[in-house]
């Protein structure tokens, strides 16, 4: 048990939000890129990298990362449960409540849209999966699930040989947080981009958020 000044090692360096959530839930020590690769090598699904890492991929400048972010099609979640098995136990996140898909319970609830991974009950979490919806194979964008688009029009394969979401994609999921490091984020790629993807961006933005604080700069 923790007493006085006594600190676990994984609270060093951690922001209060992420503290507050790994006191409750257990600590969290992220796979690396090249861990998932091999985790992932006999899974027979789509997956792509989203979050902080597929921004550092476009940009080539590395930040501090809490996690790693995988995505895949919410249909093949067995799919991806038989190529994980044995090796981590999964589950499923859904309105706050978490609990592991077994063989003797592996339905998932209507309303998760992520899971977790960890290799077992006293192992720190590892995984952190999007499980994203489709629409006739066509990924739909969970910020305005009207929209949809294929999968090659939002993920791009890096140098790395892995697939990564786009960074104006990761951007317009970003906007709703306007987080410090989504800021930053932002101001690493604008640079980067295309005029026509600027626009993109901007007018996605102006679609979800009219009055986002982002659009000048990326207007600009």
């Amino acid at each position: 048990m923790q007493t006085g000044e006594q600190r676990h090692w994984y609270e060093d360096g951690l922001d209060p939000e992420e503290l507050a959530f790994q006191r409750l839930y257990g600590p969290v020590k992220p796979a690396s890129r090249e861990e998932a690769r091999e985790l992932l090598a006999g899974f027979g699904g789509d997956w792509w990298i989203v979050g902080g890492w597929s921004i550092d991929a476009f940009t080539r400048m590395p930040r501090p990362h809490e996690d790693l972010d995988i995505s895949f099609w919410r249909k093949d979640v067995e799919l991806f449960r038989d190529c994980v098995k044995g090796r981590y136990d999964f589950w499923s996140v859904a309105s706050g409540r978490i609990f592991p898909l077994t063989d003797q319970r592996p339905d998932l609830p209507d309303d998760a849209e992520q899971a977790w991974l960890r290799a077992h009950a006293l192992a720190p979490w590892e995984y952190d999966l999007a499980l994203n919806p489709d629409r006739d194979g066509r990924w739909i964008f969970r910020r305005d699930r009207t929209l949809d688009y294929a999968l090659d029009e939002v993920t791009w394969i890096a140098d790395d040989g892995l697939r990564y979401m786009t960074p104006e994609m990761t951007l317009a999921h970003k906007a709703a947080l306007d987080r410090p490091r989504d800021r930053g984020d932002l101001a690493a790629v604008l640079p980067l981009l295309s005029a026509a993807k600027r626009t993109w961006l901007a007018e996605m933005i102006h679609h979800l958020h009219p009055d986002h604080a982002w659009l000048e700069q990326i207007r600009g």
